[in-house]
């Protein structure tokens, strides 16, 4: 398999202050990574720089190949890549309706694979609600309807930021389901946690990131029986 998003070295700063050094980072086609560490060691900061958001200083990032660097978010994600954030950033004075139909466009290859239709399909909380505002939804139907307003955009990657964070463990339960479900609709997907239990139900593999650095590296199954890994970086 061909990696589908790269990360070669990078530099972030916040001001005067560096939060991330040399991060590499590499997510074939079709795999959900999880990127795992403590609240503060920079998981956020990572996908910010990916999707423009937090540019790099210093590093490289890929997109197919393709140098996305330094690109400004819109054309970062016209070339396939897709951001939920961490607070879910709704627009709350709009309609569960108009909300998927603000993030809706092409994908890279101008087909359209996630419609309205399909949307409600796979989510059939939010299709019950299409008409309610989204300032009204719970923290978990926001987090829902991020995730599919994201899917409207038809990416190729999407970047998970925290998608378990503060909800009952019946929502996490669900949205563990849906992301077993785009993995086998063949999206790729990069997830930031702090949540190890839920990271190992749904990731193929795991970078662990602290004080801004990636420190290990394996699939799913080496880091079950890794205890002394999860121990320093983990708190487990």
């Amino acid at each position: 398999m061909s990696d589908e998003l790269r990360v070669q070295g990078m530099d972030v700063y916040y001001g005067a202050s560096q939060i991330l050094f040399g991060i590499d980072l590499a997510v074939e086609r079709g795999a959900t990574v999880a990127l795992l560490g403590r609240n503060g060691a920079g998981k956020s900061t990572t996908f910010k720089a990916i999707a423009g958001v937090a540019p790099p200083r210093a590093g490289r990032v890929f997109m197919r190949e393709q140098d996305i660097t330094g690109f400004a978010p819109y054309r970062i994600a016209r070339r396939g890549i897709g951001y939920v954030p961490e607070d879910r950033q709704v627009f709350p004075e709009h309609s569960v309706e108009d909300n998927l139909r603000i993030g809706a466009k092409p994908g890279t290859d101008g087909a359209v694979h996630w419609t309205l239709e399909r949307i409600f399909e796979v989510f059939p909380i939010l299709s019950s609600m299409r008409g309610r505002m989204a300032g009204r939804l719970s923290g978990g139907e926001q987090q829902m309807l991020t995730i599919a307003r994201t899917l409207m955009g038809n990416p190729d990657v999407i970047l998970l930021d925290e998608p378990s964070e503060g909800l009952a463990p019946i929502i996490v339960q669900q949205i563990a389901r849906l992301i077993a479900t785009l993995r086998k609709e063949g999206v790729t997907i990069l997830l930031a946690e702090q949540n190890m239990h839920f990271c190992i139900a749904v990731a193929t593999s795991v970078a662990i990131i602290d004080k801004g650095q990636i420190v290990y590296r394996g699939s799913i199954e080496e880091l079950k029986h890794n205890d002394d890994i999860k121990r320093r970086y983990l708190a487990v």
